[in-house]
Order: C-alpha cells, then sequence, then structure tokens
C-alpha cells in the first residue's frame, strides 16, 4: 500500500458471536472524526441499553496515530484491545469497532473474553467491504485571465478534481489531487508563473 493511500471499509457492517450464553453484537462503522465516534457511541448505547457492556475501539487518520479502546468494564484489556488488535491486523482506519454484550450468566474469564471481543470484531470487519482511499491535497491557483489555456492544459494532462473555480481578471481554481502526485502538479502550474500565475499553498 502506498504512503499516500490507506485503508478503511465502505459501508457499516455486523458481525455475532456467542459464548456459553453470552452474546457479542458487534458493528463495524467508517468515522473520520472523534466527534463521529461520540455520536455512533450514543446511538448504539441508547439502542443496546440494557446490555451489560458496550466496548469499543477506533483508529482514525490515514497515519493511523489517532486511536483509543474501551473495556466498558471488563476486566482491563480484555475487550477494547481485542477489537482494537483487529483493526490493526487488517491495517484499517477510520473505523469504530462498537461490541455490544449480553451476558449469559456464566464467566467466561480473561482469555474467554479476549477470544469472544476479538471474534466478534473480526466477524463484523469479514461482513465490511474493505476499500482503498487515497490522501489528497488541495491546490489553490490563482492566475490572470489570458493564461487559462494554460491551466486548463495542465489540469487535462494531470486530471486534478477541480473542487471550485471563478473567472474573472484574476482567476482562482482550487485543484484537489493524490498527495503522491501534488508536487508534480504544483511543479507545473508554478512553471507557468512567469506569466502571471501564482500557486498557494495547498489548504487540504
Amino acid at each position: 500500500m502506498a504512503d499516500d493511500s490507506y485503508r478503511t471499509i465502505k459501508h457499516a457492517a455486523g458481525g455475532y458471536y456467542t459464548e456459553k450464553r453470552s452474546r457479542f453484537i458487534a458493528y463495524a462503522i467508517p468515522v473520520r472524526t472523534v466527534d463521529e465516534v461520540k455520536e455512533q457511541l450514543d446511538i448504539y448505547r441508547k439502542k443496546y441499553y440494557d446490555a451489560r457492556h458496550v466496548c469499543w475501539a477506533y483508529m482514525l487518520g490515514s497515519d493511523r496515530k489517532t486511536f483509543r479502546a474501551n473495556d466498558d468494564g471488563e476486566p482491563s484489556s480484555t475487550a477494547g484491545k481485542p477489537i482494537l488488535g483487529q483493526i490493526n491486523s487488517h491495517v484499517l482506519t477510520d473505523l469504530l469497532i462498537l461490541v455490544v454484550r449480553y451476558f449469559g450468566g456464566i464467566e467466561l474469564g480473561t482469555s474467554g473474553l479476549i477470544v469472544a471481543y476479538r471474534s466478534a470484531a473480526a466477524a463484523a470487519i469479514a461482513n465490511a467491504e474493505i476499500i482503498e482511499r487515497t490522501v489528497d491535497e488541495d491546490i489553490t491557483v490563482i492566475f490572470e485571465y489570458p493564461y487559462l489555456n494554460s491551466i486548463m492544459r495542465i489540469i487535462k494532462e494531470d486530471n486534478p478534481t477541480v473542487i471550485s473555480q471563478q473567472f474573472d481578471m484574476d482567476c482562482k481554481m482550487i485543484l484537489r489531487i493524490r498527495k503522491g502526485e501534488a508536487e508534480l502538479l504544483k511543479a507545473k502550474l508554478s512553471n507557468v508563473s512567469s506569466q502571471g500565475v501564482k500557486v498557494v499553498k495547498e489548504v487540504k
């Protein structure tokens, strides 16, 4: 996998695991921010208000450096950590996995809990569609109208996504392109700078 791409899931998916009458209901949910994580946790805690535990873990960002795990009252490292382990083993990010437990009346022990939460998380991932996304940069270019054709020729060659465009005496375009291709695009645009083009620092 390239440095400017990452793996996540396309849509929410569920999984299920049972052990000694305890039920473990897992959900894998695509998220982008900590606020989204909090919103989803609130939704599922309300939905499963009668469950013994709602344990979870998440990983955010293309660099996979923002993460957290929570045991929600289970013995330390028996729930959140195994869930996070499944996210890591599949090299995923921008993902929240929560596992709802309904206690079946029989204690599972530390090793049993680890296996149960890991298995439930794995089941949710197995039912999800894993996709690869690119890490993109936004480049703002400002230029005088007579040089529009030169700019458009570069855009046609490099094929960035045009986020916005404003054509007047001074023109402005915001272009989005894969991070690994951004420097080449900026170099091409800058080559026209002597003709009135200014490449503004990327805004993303």
